[in-house]
């Protein structure tokens, strides 16, 4: 905030140069750190064998339920 009002003794290229594109970088590199985030999640999603055997058992569980209340499941 003080760089943006001028009260720090920044040099004068910096104040009218950088200083008014630092929130835009700010914000493009906190987007580009949450896709390579995401990016990675999905890369690594694979990788979770207990969950996928806790998936398949309430898989498992749901079409017994289901067959019980006489719905056909495949």
């Amino acid at each position: 905030m003080v760089a943006f009002l001028g009260l720090a003794p920044i040099p004068e290229i910096i104040q009218n140069q950088i200083v008014p594109v630092l929130p835009l970088w700010a914000l493009v590199s906190f987007g580009a750190y949450l896709l390579g985030k995401l990016g990675y999640g999905v890369l690594t999603f694979n990788d979770v064998p207990q969950a996928h055997a806790e998936l398949m058992k309430e898989i498992d569980e749901a079409r017994a339920d289901l067959k019980k209340k006489g719905v056909e499941v495949d």
